[in-house]
């Protein structure tokens, strides 16, 4: 019970500070108090594991805003939920590094829509990484919620033209970026980093070689917990 009660106030300190991002957007209502932020212990993240439902549908349409839930060309043609699962959990891996707090929890992330760019709108007028998820704070011991779900908008603008030619010839793509942008997103969400005190690190948080904070298992994590 006490470990729920210290999560409630971690995700009300997380909905404070998520009202004033610069480069990742966190959508919920916004509380009163500043003084709860303070107070709220940070979590340790022993795992993750991100779910991408297959009743999401995917879009293999050329045009300038196709649609569908996920719209991914970063990657050979393929199974997209698994790629887009596979950017969650190296994003998630980068940026569960330092959470190492007073809260043991395991992060439950349920992928609402993946939005990059088609090939037309890419190399043209360009757009916005439309990005969005749900996090669920698990118990380790029971992998029962701890506390409420916490939806994020992770939206962000994407290269277009002239721009996203030469960011590809630096070895930045697409996945790069989003998935260090991911990165930011949640050691933001997690209290890791002031994110506030920084310029937009979008293409600036390092490569890590390991995490504390490991995906729960190999199998087919697409499946609902609950």
């Amino acid at each position: 019970m006490k470990h729920v009660r210290l999560v409630a106030m971690i995700v009300l300190g997380m909905a404070m500070s998520g009202c004033s991002t610069i480069d990742t957007v966190s959508r919920s209502v916004p509380f009163e108090s500043p003084a709860t932020t303070a107070m709220a212990p940070a979590m340790n993240v022993d795992a993750f594991q991100v779910r991408v439902p297959r009743s999401l549908q995917v879009s293999e349409a050329n045009r300038y805003y196709p649609s569908g839930d996920i719209v991914w060309r970063g990657e050979p043609l393929g199974d997209r939920h698994a790629q887009v699962q596979k950017i969650f959990e190296e994003g998630l891996a980068m940026g569960t590094q330092g959470a190492d707090g007073a809260v043991p929890v395991v992060l439950d992330i349920e992928v609402k829509r993946f939005h990059a760019l088609s090939e037309k709108t890419r190399y043209s007028v360009g757009g916005r990484h439309e990005i969005e998820f749900v996090v669920n704070f698990l118990n380790p011991e029971t992998m029962r919620p701890m506390a409420e779900p916490r939806q994020i908008d992770a939206t962000f603008k994407a290269f277009g033209g002239a721009r996203a030619v030469q960011a590809e010839r630096n070895g930045m793509t697409q996945k790069v970026r989003i998935t260090r942008h991911l990165a930011g997103v949640f050691q933001k969400e997690l209290g890791v980093r002031d994110a506030a005190r920084e310029a937009p690190a979008v293409n600036r948080i390092p490569a890590v070689s390991r995490s504390t904070a490991t995906p729960l298992s190999a199998g087919d994590r697409t499946n609902n917990l609950f």
